[in-house]
Order: structure tokens, then sequence, then C-alpha cells
């Protein structure tokens, strides 16, 4: 998620911008900082129709595999899949002699044995798995891909091109679905769902909703104080964040996210590993406050999930109604008994310490990391141990050489759980997360099964699923088939 405001001198930020990978949350980073000021006053000056328009404009010179000009086409009529072993994303295990049939962009039937291929296209999956697509359920759509320096110094056209191609990219990763948690992604879902470029679903939180000194304060240090007439920051006013203290200013906020088309909204209820400004261990947001944004969430039909670490955030949370907790690795029993009892789901990430992590130049943000990680391993096990839903996200930001690696984050979670219920959790149960969006989901249907009337977001892969999941770190390679609301993608059987 994007980082808090407050900058460095340029000398530490070239010095540190070739370490950001990777790993606990790195919001604070000075230079991302850097990057939303730049960005920020750059489509002011652009406006939105004519920066719009200049960003489509250079498609035309740039090639990107499955951008403008390069649509797949619609599949004409019904489709029999045949000759698969099939995961349906929640039975937790693998089944035979079935096949699947596809109409109108949804799973019409699953029927046993090879099925009635007459007058139908029939795609032979030669005994491979077919899955549903994967569900990344923290993601940034526009931040994944572009480096900080590249994003100080390269034009804004180009910044915005840099995300259509990873959304792509994204797609023919195999992830068909995934939760945005922050930031200005309306645009590219537009897109994407219009067929203007190809990428996966987006479900938009829209602008984090931060206190002052919260971790979405993105102001420099000569922005404080604010006065009761000072207009809003460049962050603010184009939907990266805003800052809301009070009941009454977070509801506004909410709403505000509400009215621009967020399917969850998204709060800050605590720091980070790599903010300067906002200790790790610090509590953001009352329970007054953090319930006025569930009140507004829950009159439209949806929910409100939170950053935070620390115990005392995440029980402040879940008392005041938040569905969904995202990062917590510092959860303590208690705070993971209240969880599983309110229902909550605990959407973590595999930060580790290891070779996709950040690497800090500092001796205290190294510290953060390292309690971080020691809490990744200890928030599996609680998760496990007191039935906690759990959720599969990324969290990889501002790194263009750790985007490939989005699915060995998936996979190297069989380190704490059994390969197929890995499996589950990134598909059918990821799946149950983003639907609590209710009336406010942007997608009629359900995601990450494979069951009559589901959406057909659907792979065919070279993999035993059953034995381990070493297949997802190649999918070029071992992803024959990438299908999404009916349309193929990627054939390569």
């Amino acid at each position: 998620m994007p980082p808090t405001a407050r900058f460095l001198p340029l000398p530490p930020l070239i010095e540190t911008h070739s370490h950001h990978r990777h790993g606990a949350c790195c919001c604070g980073s000075p230079l991302l900082q850097r990057f939303h000021e730049r960005i920020m006053a750059d489509i002011t000056r652009r406006q939105m129709i004519g920066g719009t328009a200049a960003v489509m404009a250079l498609f035309s010179g740039l090639h990107v595999p499955f951008a403008v000009g390069q649509q797949t086409k619609a599949n004409e009529g019904p489709m029999l899949l045949t000759n698969l072993r099939l995961f349906d994303g929640h039975s937790g295990g693998l089944r035979d002699g079935v096949s699947v049939r596809i109409e109108n962009g949804r799973i019409d039937a699953i029927i046993e044995g090879g099925g009635d291929a007459q007058g139908e296209g029939v795609i032979d999956c030669g005994g491979r798995v077919l899955m549903p697509g994967l569900i990344d359920a923290h993601w940034h759509t526009t931040l994944a891909a572009i480096s900080q320096m590249e994003a100080m110094t390269a034009d804004i056209g180009y910044v915005h091109l840099v995300a259509a191609r990873e959304a792509e990219r994204t797609l023919m990763r195999g992830v068909t679905s995934v939760r945005d948690v922050g930031g200005p992604s309306f645009a590219l879902k537009r897109a994407i769902d219009e067929g203007i470029v190809n990428g996966p679903r987006i479900f938009p939180a829209g602008a984090m909703i931060s206190q002052t000194s919260g971790h979405g304060d993105f102001r420099m240090r000569h922005d404080v104080p604010r006065g009761s007439t000072t207009p809003l920051s460049e962050a603010e006013r184009q939907g990266v964040s805003v800052i809301a203290d009070g009941e009454a200013e977070v509801l506004r906020r909410t709403r505000e996210q509400l009215m621009l088309g967020a399917s969850q909204i998204k709060l800050m209820a605590g720091g980070g590993v790599a903010s300067l400004y906002d200790p790790l261990d610090s509590t953001q947001f009352t329970e007054r406050e953090l319930r006025s944004a569930v009140e507004a969430a829950n009159d439209w039909g949806t929910y409100v999930m939170v950053h935070v670490y620390t115990p005392r955030g995440i029980q402040r949370a879940l008392r005041a109604g938040v569905k969904s907790i995202e990062h917590g690795q510092l959860a303590d029993e208690e705070a993971v008994r209240m969880m599983a009892g309110e229902g909550a789901w605990w959407s973590l990430q595999p930060f580790l310490q290891d070779e996709d992590a950040n690497v800090y130049p500092d001796a205290a943000r190294r510290e953060s990391q390292r309690q971080v990680a020691e809490g990744t391993v200890r928030a599996y096990e609680m998760a496990q141990r007191f039935n906690v839903k759990t959720a599969w996200g990324t969290d990889i930001l501002f790194s263009p050489k750790n985007t490939p690696n989005q699915l060995r984050q998936l996979a190297k979670l069989t380190r704490f759980y059994d390969p197929l219920t890995v499996l589950a959790m990134a598909t059918g149960q990821n799946g149950e997360l983003l639907a609590l969006s209710g009336p406010r989901n942007p997608y009629s249907g359900v995601i990450g099964r494979i069951e009559p009337g589901a959406l057909a977001d659907l792979l065919v892969v070279d993999g035993d699923p059953s034995r381990n999941l070493d297949f997802l770190i190649d999918p070029e390679r071992n992803l024959r088939m990438i299908m999404k609301g009916g349309r193929v993608y990627k054939d390569n059987l």
C-alpha cells in the first residue's frame, strides 16, 4: 500500500531505491512518497479527460501482448472441456471422469463422463487439472510493477501504461481476480471491464482512509499544521488516500468512496514496517471513528477492511465491526480468538524475511521486519488452531522484479498447509471473502469455484496440486489454458 508522504533528502532516496522488494508492508518508503507527490501534481496539470486521451494515444507505439488492438475474441456458442481432472475450488480433492460445459461466460454444468459434444466446441485438456482462476486478496493494481525511480523520472503516461501492462501479465499468471486494497484503480478496472485492455477482475477499495499522522497521511512536514480552510493535498484530490479525523469526517470520506464505486472500504488502523513516522506499534483511529465507517459501509451492503498489525489495533477494529484484518502478524492469542469469534477474515501475506523481502538500511526497520517475519509463522499456526477464515494475498509493491513471483508467494504456503488447502484458499476461499461486498460486488456471479452458475474463470495446468504447487512457480510454462468469463486468453493445449 502507498507510503506515508513525508520525505527525506534526495541522496538517501537514490542510495536505497534498489532495495525495495516484496516483504512486510513497505508503505512508508520515502521514494514512494515522492512518487505520489509527482503523480498527483502531474495528473492535476493534465486533467482527467486530457490525461486519459494522452495515455491512450501512447498505446499506438508500444508493444503490449494483449492490449489495444490485440483483444481475444469471444467464443461462439457453448464449450465442453473434457479429459480432465477437476479441482473445483472447495471440495478438497481432485475429481476424475467429468466434463465441464461452459455457456455465456458461465459454468453451465458438470457432466459425468465425456458429455454430449455434438454442436459444441470441445476442448481436450489432455488429462490435465482444470481449476478455478486464482484470486489475490491483497494486490496493488497501480503500484506493483513500477519502480520508485522510474515513477520519479518518467512521464505520467508511462506509469499508467506500466499498470495496464502489468494487469495483462497478472491475468497471464492465472490470477483472474484481485482485491485492490487502496488507491486509484477505478479507471483501469473500467478499461478492463470494457475490453480496452486485458487484466483480472478488480474489486476496488478506492482511496485509503487515514487519520492525521496515520499510515495513509502522505503529506510533507511543511504541510503541517493543517488549517480548517487548508485545501486537500494532491494525493487526496486524486484518490490515493484521504485524511479523516473524527466520526463526521470518516463518515464523509467513506461515503465518497462508495459513491465512486468502491466494492469495500479500506482504513489504516495502525503503523507499518517501512514507515518512518508512524511506528509499527501505533494504534490509529478511535473505535468510534472506525465504527462510523463500518456503519456507512453496512448501509451500502458492504464491509470495512483495515491495515493493522498489533493485538490492540486488531481488537479495536473488531469491536467496531471490521470484517477483514489485513496483515495482523503481531496478533496474540486473545486477538486471534476474537477474530474467530466475530467471524472476521484474516488476510495474511507470507512476510518471511526471505529472498522476496525488502532490504532496509537502518536497524530499526530491520528489527520491525524481523518481528513481523516471526509473527507470520505464529499467525499461520494460530489461524489454523483457532479456525479463523484466512485469505491469501501478496502485497507486492513497487517491485517490478517481484511481480513475476506473485504465485511463488502462494506456493511457499505449503510450508504451513497441504497443497490442496493452499489452492482452495486462493480460489474458493478468497472468492467468499470478495463476495462480502454483497450488492457492491461489481461482478454478478460466484468466482473461485467450478460449479453450475459460477463465472467461467478457469485454468488448465501441468502439475498435480495434490502433491505440490511447484508448477505455479513457472506459470508461463505450466499454465496451458487461461480463461476469464468464458473467454480464452491463452491456449497452449
